[in-house]
């Protein structure tokens, strides 16, 4: 078994995030792909997410339907700082003998070896990188393995959705229909 981990804040999803996920399981074979958002971010300390049961309601609006998407709240569950450590040690235990894919922003991959206890890390699973539009691709910094998906590179990003929203301008295009009637309905990012 093949299972794919897609961890992020989600915040809110997107189209593009989708999109990473159709390649994902069309290019690494997945059976399965879990989207695992964070906490909190070890990264953006200083950055607080929307409330956890906001961006949970918008990603399994998302999904709903998709049969190889399943949303996984343990880090939300865990509360505090989200480490990928965790989250694979935990699905090392219950899958066993599943074959683990990281999924992880091209831009995060020369940062991979600060990341906490970074040689276990990439001993669990096989890191796989995001493209940017216009990025060149990263080397993957030792003991990692290079892993890049063609996918379906799509400029936009969570942050823009959110200003576009508090400025009052369209995001029906950036986001699938039922999230942006979620976000519309329960003003949120306002």
């Amino acid at each position: 078994m093949k299972l794919g981990l897609y961890g992020g804040s989600f915040d809110p999803v997107h189209l593009g995030h989708l999109l990473v996920a159709q390649a994902a399981i069309e290019e690494l074979g997945l059976d399965q792909l879990y989207f695992i958002p964070v906490a909190l971010s070890p990264f953006k300390p200083e950055s607080k997410p929307s409330p956890a049961a906001e961006r949970l309601r918008l990603l399994r609006l998302a999904l709903a339907g998709q049969t190889k998407y399943e949303v996984d709240d343990q880090e939300i569950k865990r509360g505090g700082t989200s480490y990928t450590i965790d989250t694979l040690r935990d699905y090392t235990r219950r899958f066993p003998q599943a074959g683990l894919f990281y999924l992880v922003g091209a831009d995060n991959v020369a940062s991979l070896p600060g990341w906490r206890e970074a040689d276990e890390l990439a001993r669990l699973a096989e890191f796989v990188a995001i493209p940017r539009p216009g990025e060149s691709p990263a080397a993957f910094p030792a003991p990692f393995r290079d892993r890049m998906l063609k996918g379906f590179p799509f400029g936009v990003s969570s942050s823009q959705i959110r200003a576009r929203v508090k400025a009052g301008l369209p995001i029906d295009q950036l986001v699938p229909s039922a999230v942006a009637e979620a976000i519309r309905n329960y003003r949120l990012y306002l």
